[in-house]
């Protein structure tokens, strides 16, 4: 689909920032690349934006399967179900077929199949996909993906967002895109104190798209992505257009308060109102995994050491199968996929990742960095889309999100599609993206 110049780096993930001579020796060489002004203009210096492929040592791949096979398993749970975690079976179908037939380089080839660069920011390297468009007029977009997930979250919407015409949409509907690694998820750096929050996060995605010379742009996120387009949008930096999320902010202060003390239902609720309030006492009794993590994530030793560890607490999200993790859980028995849902092999892409880059613990501080509310109004006063999608921890209804974003741009309800939309409906998700953000074109 693409043949790119991609620059290996491997260990501290450093290397040579590219250079027109870098370019114009690729050219020659017969090689296409996709460039920009940003890569030319951020050639040295801490602005530099560095190329960036994957590839992992084979000896940390026998590693890995080593230490799978290896695994302590504990007894049999005491239910029929899953409501005292992830099933003992099938933790043990999973690891098997990890060890034995899951073929991590096959990920890494979806990777590699699109541009990647790293960039110090704030101190900080930050890995991102960019893909350009080959539309003229094309809108910049930044995506951010959430826990515990990663860019390849992502990976099915970009040739949708950038080559429309291929996808059921028109040259009106195209988007470059930029998908960076949140701070201390996949090849990102991990910061070494605190501090890196959604709120500086949105900063330095502002700066991010200002080094790719991107002088106006919209911001789209979903589960902590949603935070940090949330505090772009209070931000508000220079050139950004507008944001879109499928995880919307909307719930009153007054309604937030009675929730958060276990109260009864206000009695003024309508329907639709009543129906999101009992779906947030529902997903506030199955947070614990958030609980820890935003209190003790340094204690979570064992998903560093252990491989199915790690996958166990990735896999579980205390809902014994049901929302947000669905789609995740029912993608353990989907060898393939014709309409888009979830797979084995890119539940395990994402999970494997995670143990690649060591990045289980610092993900995880997220939750302990950031001391706001989850889904309590923000105060966001810029143009906003928002995509509500069945199997979200609530579905948004359409009155508290006027109230919530008074610059409301677009709003609907999806027919199908869960909390990791962009990766369980990919064309869904596009279409909406591209619908929300029509107005700002």
């Amino acid at each position: 689909m693409r043949n790119l110049l991609y620059i290996h780096q491997r260990e501290k993930f450093t290397g040579p920032a590219i250079t027109r001579r870098s370019l114009l020796a690729a050219a020659v060489a017969g090689s296409v690349i996709s460039f920009f002004p940003g890569q030319l203009g951020a050639s040295s210096g801490q602005d530099a934006i560095r190329p960036f492929s994957v590839s992992i040592p084979e000896d940390q791949l026998v590693e890995l399967r080593r230490r799978i096979a290896a695994t302590r398993w504990p007894e049999k749970e005491t239910v029929d179900d899953s409501s005292q975690g992830v099933p003992l079976a099938t933790m043990q179908k999973l690891a098997r077929y990890w060890a034995t037939e899951y073929d991590w380089r096959k990920g890494e080839a979806k990777l590699n199949a699109f541009p990647q660069f790293i960039t110090e920011i704030d101190g900080l390297d930050i890995h991102f996909i960019h893909v350009r468009s080959k539309h003229e007029n094309a809108l910049p977009l930044i995506v951010t993906h959430g826990w515990p997930g990663s860019v390849f979250e992502q990976l099915k919407i970009i040739e949708p967002l950038v080559n429309p015409t291929a996808h059921g949409g028109s040259e009106s509907d195209a988007f470059h895109v930029v998908i960076p690694s949140m701070p201390g998820y996949g090849f990102s750096g991990k910061p070494t104190t605190p501090g890196w929050g959604p709120e500086r996060m949105g900063r330095a995605w502002a700066e991010l798209m200002k080094r790719l010379d991107y002088t106006s742009y919209v911001a789209q996120g979903g589960d902590w992505g949603a935070f940090v387009v949330d505090q772009m949008g209070l931000q508000a930096p220079e050139g950004l257009l507008g944001i879109h999320t499928n995880m919307p902010a909307t719930v009153p202060a007054d309604v937030d308060k009675v929730l958060q003390a276990g109260g009864s239902p206000p009695s003024d609720l309508s329907a639709e109102e009543k129906r999101a309030y009992e779906q947030l006492v529902a997903t506030f009794k199955q947070v614990d995994y958030a609980r820890l993590m935003a209190t003790r994530p340094q204690t979570l030793y064992g998903i560093a050491d252990s491989p199915v560890g790690l996958a166990a607490w990735l896999l579980d999200h205390n809902d014994a199968g049901g929302q947000p993790a669905a789609a995740v859980a029912m993608a353990l028995d989907h060898t393939e996929s014709s309409a888009g849902e979830l797979t084995r092999d890119e539940i395990l892409d994402n999970i494997t990742l995670y143990w690649l880059t060591n990045t289980g613990v610092s993900a995880s501080r997220l939750y302990w960095e950031y001391k706001g509310g989850f889904f309590n109004t923000k105060g966001v006063s810029i143009p906003v889309a928002v995509s509500v999608f069945p199997g979200e921890q609530y579905e948004a209804p359409r009155s508290w999100t006027e109230r919530a974003y008074p610059k409301l741009i677009h709003y609907n309800k999806v027919e199908k599609g869960g909390h990791f939309a962009a990766w369980e409906q990919p064309q869904l998700f596009a279409q909406e993206v591209r619908a929300g953000f029509k107005s700002l074109r």
